[in-house]
């Protein structure tokens, strides 16, 4: 039974390299940046021991204890990227729990996350070599190894019924943007934390050597100072973590096999009724209304919004709070994100794009409609952007340059978003599943195809760049421009995107309905 479900993982992932390029191409961009990433990590922590011993050890800790925590908690955030080997799929098999959940829990290892974890845990030991208790961190390798896939397998199982339930998905697929949002700020404030609450470290190092997720990582130092007991100790409570896991796996896996959990087909839904009700009776509002009714229910769109905040705050800390950087960046940039939110609005459609073409949808009404529906979500947050972004720095009187450069940028990327969206289909997460779920492979061509866009969009707003610097620079005449020409040169880009976009769109909507499933 082990190595049935192993050879089944492994041919399902053969298959997929072979199915598509662009899937071994994202394979293969993932497996070198987990090279990257992993040589980075030993190499900031043996860096550590050139500046002390103490620091060294707290630093090889406190990473361990990340990486377990990441294992546990990130699946609840990336529903639905890996089931092909979920229990309930064994449901009506009869297979033997013990067997099965070694499989299943050895089949976790393979894919570019299991290996890069793999390669880690086994290779920081090394970096004790000097210092003798390398054996005792490869003793305890497989025991963090087996932390990681057991806690990740656990946390899914005992939470699945909660997770699939739409307010779990939504709470944790924003949820994950907090991270995000700090770890700007904790990344370029780090040093001076650590040098103004070095006396805090060891504290918290101590603390966290006594938690399930960096006991295991404790062995090897309490072994380096000969606190045999010590070491026994946090060995005992590493031993127990990965038991209590097993148990609770164990048991999940058990109920789901006897009481597979059910779709939820037929469940009580609410419909956006409210929001057609309001809106004239023609067809392109009729597109609006649903799509206004996505960026209210759906964690996707809501999710585009939430992220917003996020990138305001890094460019904050990024920038150190110029005022410069703060007037030109936040607010275009949120400008951006709005605008180019749409680029995938067919995709985000899924199988309910049907409905256009069996309603026979015309192109002008579909662009133009998404395109409205972002317009009443986008407009105001762009407005409440640029006051914000005049009241931090005090400049209210560049506030309408602003407006024109952000208006600008808004325009041009909505309808570049028009045409690619009636020419391209990404592969986004499918609807009820969270921001993190995006099929393997697809980043590469979605890379390409928005990096093209982009070049395209730098080109265009390029003159509104040039006159917000010298609008900057105290050019009057500059600035009175920027104001006329913005909001006129996204309008222009916009027309034009939505008019190319609705003949690309009756061109080929047969083909995008076969693109669309493809993809999805």
């Amino acid at each position: 039974m082990v190595a049935h479900v192993l050879r089944l993982r492994l041919q399902l992932y053969a298959n997929s390299l072979r199915r598509s390029v662009w899937f071994a191409l994202g394979t293969l961009l993932a497996l070198l940046n987990a090279v990257v990433v992993v040589l980075v990590t030993l190499g900031a922590v043996g860096f550590t021991r050139r500046v002390s011993d103490e620091l060294f050890e707290s630093t090889g800790v406190l990473v361990g204890a990340v990486l377990v925590l990441g294992w546990w908690v990130l699946p609840l955030m990336a529903f639905g990227v890996d089931s092909s080997l979920a229990p309930p799929r064994f449901a009506t098999f009869g297979t033997d729990r013990r067997r099965l959940l070694v499989g299943m829990g050895l089949a976790a290892l393979v894919g570019v996350p299991g290996l890069a974890a793999v390669a880690l845990v086994t290779t920081l030991p090394l970096l004790w070599a000097e210092r003798g208790p390398t054996v005792a961190g490869l003793v305890v390798a497989p025991l963090i190894v087996a932390q990681c896939v057991v806690g990740s397998r656990a946390t899914t199982t005992l939470l699945a019924p909660l997770m699939r339930t739409r307010r779990f998905r939504e709470a944790a697929g924003l949820m994950v943007l907090v991270p995000v949002a700090v770890a700007g700020p904790v990344v370029l404030n780090l040093g001076r934390a650590l040098r103004e609450g070095a006396d805090l470290v060891p504290r918290i190092v101590e603390v966290v050597s006594w938690t399930p997720p960096g006991a295991a990582w404790a062995v090897p130092v309490a072994v380096a100072h000969e606190e045999w007991g010590r070491a026994g100790a946090h060995l005992a409570v590493a031993v127990a973590t990965t038991v209590v896991l097993v148990v609770v796996w164990a048991r999940g896996v058990e109920r789901v096999l006897v009481s597979p959990l059910s779709d939820e087909v037929g469940a009580k839904r609410t419909h956006g009724l409210g929001v057609f009700a309001k809106v004239p009776t023609s067809p392109a509002w009729a597109v609006a209304a649903r799509c206004l009714t996505y960026w209210v229910r759906d964690v996707r769109y809501v999710g585009n919004l939430t992220v917003l905040p996020v990138v305001a705050v890094a460019l904050y800390f990024l920038t150190n709070g110029s005022h410069t950087a703060i007037l030109l960046g936040v607010t275009p940039v949120v400008a951006f994100t709005l605008g180019w939110s749409i680029a995938a609005d067919v995709a985000y459609d899924n199988t309910a794009f049907w409905l256009h073409v069996a309603c026979g949808v015309r192109g002008r009404d579909d662009r133009l409609g998404r395109f409205l529906a972002l317009c009443v979500v986008g407009l105001p947050i762009i407005v409440a952007s640029a006051f914000a972004a005049a009241a931090v720095t005090g400049r209210w009187d560049f506030l309408a340059e602003v407006l024109g450069l952000s208006l600008g940028v808004f325009g041009t990327s909505a309808g570049l978003s028009s045409v690619i969206s009636a020419r391209f289909v990404f592969a986004v997460p499918r609807p009820g599943d969270g921001p993190l779920s995006t099929p393997q492979g697809s980043a590469t061509a979605n890379l390409v195809v928005q990096g093209a866009a982009w070049a395209v969009l730098l080109v265009l707003v390029a003159p509104l760049v040039v006159l917000a610097v010298l609008a900057m620079r105290g050019g009057d005449v500059a600035g009175w421009a920027l104001v006329v020409v913005g909001p006129a040169l996204g309008a222009v880009v916009a027309a034009v995107g939505l008019r190319l976009g609705a003949r690309l769109y009756d061109a080929g909507v047969p083909e995008l309905m076969q693109r669309l499933r493809m993809v999805g």
